[in-house]
Order: C-alpha cells, then sequence, then structure tokens
C-alpha cells in the first residue's frame, strides 16, 4: 500500500478508537426503540481537533475486520486526518455504549477486552512516521489497554526523544481499565520522558496528592515537562509553562454535552503549538486561549468530537445575533 507522507509539521497520535452506540433520547437504555452510530477515541478526537483547526494529524490504530472498523476509518479519513490503521482479522473493533439516564447525566459501558485495539504494539509502530512528527501525543487510556500497548507507548516515547520530537500526555485516567495505584505508578514513569502533560484536576491528584489547581501544575511540572496543564471544566484551566504560571478563564457557554471536552482542549493547545515557522508554536496564552475555545465549542453539540471547530468559526463564541445572513 502506497502512503502519502503527512504534511510537516504534523502530529502523530495512536490508540484505540472504537464504534459508539448511543441513545438519541434520555432514559433508560433497556426502553430506547433505537441508537445512533458513531466513533468515538480521545487519541483520534485529537487528532480530529487539529485537523480542523487546519493542522497536520495521523492517526495509527488497530481495527477489526468487520463493517465497525471500516467505520471507525472512513470517518477519521473524512475528517482530513491521516490514518494508518492496521486491520486485525483475529479480534473484533470494540465498542462503547453511551446511556443518558437524564438530560445532563450520561454513563459510558466499555466492550474492548480482547479488541483489535488493545493487540496494537510496538511492531504496529512506524519508526519513520514517529521520528518526523513535530508532536506525538499519547494518552494515559494506551498504556491500561494491554502489555504489548504499553510497550508500544514507551518505545514511541524512545524515538521521538531520540529525534528531538515534542512529545504530549494525557494523563485520560479511566478507572475500568486499571486501578488509580496502577495508573498513578505509570504515570510517574512517564512524566520524566515528555515535554507536555495535561490532566484533570482529579487526575493530577492520583499522581501528586491534593492541591490547589496551579500547586498540581507546578508538582507535575517537577516531574520533568515542561509544560503542565490543569484542565479545570468550567472554571478554565491553570499551566506552569517553563516555570511561569498561567490561568485561562473559562469560555462562558450553556454546555449540551460535556463528552469530548477535554480532548479538544489538548486538540486547540497542540494545534496551536504545531504552527509551522516557530519551534515553540505561539505564545502560552494563544495556545490556552485557542484550547478553551475548542473545548468550549465540543460542548455545544452531542458526540465526543463532531463539535470540534474550525478556525473561521471561533469567532461563533462571541456572536450576539443568532442568525448570520
Amino acid at each position: 500500500m502506497n502512503l502519502r507522507a503527512p504534511r510537516a509539521p504534523y502530529l502523530v497520535t495512536f490508540g484505540e478508537t472504537m464504534a459508539l452506540l448511543k441513545a438519541e433520547q434520555p432514559g433508560p437504555l433497556a426502553h430506547a426503540s433505537s441508537l445512533g452510530l458513531g466513533i468515538g477515541g480521545s487519541e483520534s478526537n485529537v487528532a480530529i481537533g487539529v485537523s480542523r483547526l487546519g493542522g497536520s494529524a495521523v492517526w495509527c490504530g488497530r481495527v477489526g475486520d468487520d463493517s465497525l472498523g471500516q467505520l471507525v476509518v472512513r470517518e477519521i479519513r473524512a475528517e482530513g486526518v491521516e490514518v494508518r490503521a492496521i486491520v486485525d482479522g483475529g479480534a473484533p473493533t470494540g465498542l462503547m455504549i453511551k446511556e443518558r439516564r437524564t438530560a445532563h447525566t450520561q454513563k459510558v459501558t466499555y466492550y474492548r477486552a480482547g479488541s483489535a485495539g488493545s493487540r496494537f504494539s510496538v511492531e504496529d509502530l512506524d519508526e519513520d512516521l514517529v521520528r518526523g512528527a513535530g508532536v506525538l501525543h499519547l494518552t494515559g487510556i494506551t498504556p491500561a489497554l494491554s502489555a504489548s500497548a504499553a510497550d508500544a507507548v514507551f518505545e514511541a516515547i524512545g524515538l521521538a526523544r531520540a529525534s528531538g520530537v515534542t512529545i504530549s500526555f494525557d494523563l485520560n485516567y479511566r478507572s475500568t481499565l486499571w486501578s488509580a495505584e496502577a495508573a498513578a505508578d505509570a504515570y510517574r514513569r512517564l512524566l520524566p520522558l515528555v515535554d507536555v502533560v495535561f490532566a484533570g484536576y482529579d487526575e493530577a491528584a492520583l499522581v501528586v496528592g491534593e492541591a490547589p489547581s496551579e500547586v498540581l501544575a507546578a508538582r507535575l511540572a517537577e516531574f520533568g515537562p515542561a509544560q503542565a496543564i490543569i484542565k479545570r471544566g468550567h472554571l478554565g484551566a491553570v499551566a506552569v509553562i517553563d516555570g511561569a504560571v498561567h490561568w485561562q478563564p473559562p469560555v462562558p457557554i450553556s454546555p449540551l454535552d460535556t463528552v469530548g471536552a477535554g480532548d479538544a482542549f489538548v486538540a486547540g493547545y497542540l494545534a496551536e503549538l504545531l504552527l509551522p515557522g516557530d519551534p515553540g508554536g505561539s505564545t502560552p496564552e494563544a495556545r490556552l486561549a485557542l484550547a478553551a475555545q475548542a473545548g468550549a465549542f465540543a460542548c455545544l453539540a452531542p458526540g465526543d468530537w463532531e463539535g470540534l471547530p474550525t478556525r473561521a468559526e471561533l469567532h461563533l463564541l462571541d456572536t450576539v445575533e443568532p442568525v448570520a445572513r
């Protein structure tokens, strides 16, 4: 298969993207008369977000030799992301089901044990692709999937560090995949190896204990990352970047669906970091501002990634008139 070279500077990421079934209306899933079909995965969400914001992104992973795997590949590729997917004939594409029990709460159930995505391994890595990236983005979900996926994470980090590639890591703790203790231990091993780290308040507290958000960011930075960002949801964000504290206020919105907002935040930050012509990206203020805008946009539409914005749409958050003519 002939693979086209991604446009540089590009973000490369790998992880599991699953098919997604969700009820269209709130209520018990047992009484839903129909389910919507889509896809979702933290790493592919970020890749799509970067692509929509004008950046170049590559997503790598494994999918089953099934219709759901075809759906995953088609949807990500349709968003302008370069897809490097291995079709695994021995395992199915993972599945998640969202149940919206009330208008404001939802439950996500995963069916991913033994999935194709969980079988990602060191042998699946494209070494040249990693070495040539502007940013390698990883999450704490992938090393929790399997021993082989965890090995791939550390191997990719080694390749990236040897080539001077910026490494981004989102803790993205999933309690259904591993215990808090196991996750915290893995995070402490990974943090000294990365350049940019993202975490929610509770995720950071798993690693460094509870403290004010700016202290959590500083403690994460002490492990080694030059950029440590705490995502605070409706409270905005705080970051310690090169030793300086930066506060990002929230973008005022009326959220519809907050799932995927954290990935959108990361996508906005990394899209700005990837700006060509400047090895360090734009200013910390610009990175955090775009991250907050992207995160807000993601909350305005149902789905994990469907509401991600383009740069041309960002002004809509400040628009007073409801209809553009």
